[in-house]
């Protein structure tokens, strides 16, 4: 492989590398139905620049504030990662 070839190609692998990892960070928070206890409905991804501890602790507040609402039936819970069926 030429010096050229490599000056190109290395820059590209890193924007791919990079992008496949950063979902890591994102946490997104989910909730089942009434009706099938077994589906996973997606609430909201919690995506800030502020990295995967903060989203994580985020997401969790939220589900647990929803959870804990008068009449809930559904269950709330986060996973790490952005939304993914």
């Amino acid at each position: 492989m030429t010096f050229l070839k490599k000056q190109i190609l290395l820059p590209i692998l890193l924007v791919f590398a990079t992008g496949a990892n950063a979902n890591d960070d994102f946490a997104a928070l989910y909730r089942n139905s009434v009706m099938n206890e077994n589906m996973r409905l997606h609430i909201s991804t919690f995506d800030t620049k502020h990295g995967r501890d903060y989203n994580w602790e985020n997401c969790q507040l939220v589900a647990k504030l929803m959870q804990n609402q008068p009449g809930v039936l559904t269950k709330f819970w986060c996973e790490i990662g952005d939304f993914r069926e």
